[in-house]
């Protein structure tokens, strides 16, 4: 098994490599960049705003300059000093050529140096730090209660199967997979955060305001207070996959000639059900995991953390896609690809556990 993880932490560098560099020429290809971005606002804006955005060389650029090709790259740049645009670009960077910022790109990241956000000011790596407690919290408690609750159901739904609990769980499940998160989300404010109802619940925020002023109890109430609303509009549709997929292989196994040989020798039937049939079920089960969390920690959250003013990751990366923030863009893609690959990794080290049978080792993966 050493050699094993070895190899596939060797192994995670060049898929790190790979999938930079395929988004990095994508996104730069795209148009729209930061310095597109700088150009629209700063057509939108005063000659003063203007002024104060260049600094101590804005009367050098105010002066004029000499006719220059810069500004025809950029459709908006019309009516601004070609100057300016040459500060804009060396500014973010654009004054390289491509292939020398790709460079500059990768030698930055063996370090994990992600560099500065092109919009907030601060560097992508704080950034990402300031965000990480919200989608932390999101995310591991809504993975956590959608497992805690789906394996369970899903193991008595395969032993009652065709029962009147089945059916009506069944059902159940399938309306809160139906129902989006965000419009889930918004109906509880409605009904449990001062929407129409009840006014039982905080709508911004993980925590309140005199939350260092708590005591410890107090300040682990208030914490699940703030998240209670939000796991919950996360989990209501997580439950259905897992909860079928648990069913459905504990159905398949509790079929399998070695689930007769036990019963036959006199096993009792939680013995035969979670001393054999379990171990086996939840191979599939574990190799999901790591993509759930991931999808409920980085993109599942988006819209939950913009209804109740959460944060998070998912916020922060929606939004410097949107401002076409390169280095939050890519940082954060370089932070997610790297824990997917740790998290499978980690996955593939349970299956060992779960089940000792299995080798990766001896078949060579």
């Amino acid at each position: 098994m050493t050699a094993y993880i070895i190899r596939r932490l060797l192994f995670i560098g060049p898929t790190l490599l790979g999938i930079i560099t395929l988004n990095f020429f994508i996104v730069q290809a795209a148009p729209g960049g930061p310095v597109e971005q700088m150009i629209a606002r700063l057509q939108g804006m005063e000659v003063s705003a203007t002024t104060r955005l260049t600094g101590s060389d804005t009367g050098e650029v105010a002066g004029g300059g000499s006719a220059d090709t810069s500004a025809s790259k950029y459709r908006a740049a019309r009516g601004l000093d070609p100057a300016l645009i040459k500060k804009i670009e060396k500014l973010y960077g654009f004054d390289q050529p491509i292939w020398m910022r790709y460079l500059k790109l990768l030698k930055s990241y063996i370090v994990f140096n992600l560099g500065e956000s092109l919009f907030h000011g601060r560097s992508v790596m704080a950034l990402i730090i300031s965000k990480l407690p919200v989608s932390i919290s999101l995310g591991v408690w809504s993975t956590l209660i959608i497992y805690l609750v789906s394996i369970p159901m899903g193991i008595r739904k395969a032993v009652s199967h065709g029962s009147s609990f089945d059916i009506w769980s069944s059902s159940a499940i399938i309306v809160g997979y139906a129902i989006p998160g965000f419009l889930f989300a918004v109906l509880l404010i409605v009904l449990f955060a001062g929407g129409v109802y009840f006014d039982w619940f905080p709508l911004r925020g993980l925590t309140s305001d005199n939350f260092a002023s708590l005591s410890v109890w107090g300040q682990i109430v208030d914490y699940f207070w703030h998240l209670t609303l939000p796991v919950t509009a996360m989990v209501i549709g997580g439950f259905a996959t897992l909860t079928m997929l648990t069913k459905n292989t504990f159905l398949d196994e509790i079929g399998k000639q070695y689930v007769v040989t036990a019963r036959a020798k006199g096993l009792r039937e939680n013995r035969v059900l979670y001393g054999h049939v379990f171990r086996n079920a939840m191979l599939i089960i574990i190799a999901g995991f790591p993509a759930a969390f991931i999808s409920m920690f980085f993109t599942g959250a988006v819209l939950i953390e913009t209804i109740f003013s959460l944060d998070g990751l998912g916020l922060l990366g929606f939004e410097s896609a949107i401002n076409r923030d390169y280095p939050v863009m890519f940082g954060s893609l370089y932070i997610f690809t790297l824990m997917g690959l740790l998290l499978k990794l980690i996955s593939d080290i349970t299956y060992t556990l779960v089940d000792p049978r299995i080798d990766f080792e001896s078949r060579g993966q």
